[in-house]
């Protein structure tokens, strides 16, 4: 198998956790806590499109063209890796959640937005480790 490059990914992930480890530390109504929220939506957001991006480049095997691989949507690329068992059932379950959050609030850039999207940094965090690990 082709190794694939997820330098970006990983350094992405670093971020995330470092933003969010220092958003725990500052109060909600600091102009540091607005920071470090804006920085882990940015990141949060990133990693989902790479995410994307990086499941492609596995599953071109699995596929009788390229073009076939890029016809599928986000939630069919997280199923088709967890039909090659590349993901578990749970992971793509919350993958799946991750991408709902994104869509349904996209267009929604407020308060609500952010502070819904912070509560699913901690699961989603660790479902990138296992992912940037696993390709």
């Amino acid at each position: 198998m082709m190794k694939i490059d997820t330098e970006y990914y990983e350094r992405c992930i670093e971020t995330l956790q470092k933003a969010y480890t220092l958003l725990q530390q500052e109060n909600t109504d600091s102009i540091h806590y607005d920071i470090y929220r804006s920085a882990c939506i940015k990141e949060f957001e990133l990693i989902l499109e790479q995410s994307g991006k990086l499941l492609r480049k596995v599953l071109n095997p699995y596929f009788h063209t390229s073009k076939d691989v890029d016809k599928l949507n986000f939630k069919d690329l997280f199923r088709h890796a967890n039909l090659h068992s590349f993901i578990t059932n749970e992971a793509c379950e919350r993958w799946m959640k991750y991408r709902d959050n994104r869509n349904t609030k996209a267009h929604d850039y407020g308060v609500g937005f952010a502070e819904e999207t912070l509560t699913l940094l901690p699961s989603f965090h660790f479902g990138c480790v296992r992912f940037g690990r696993n390709h």
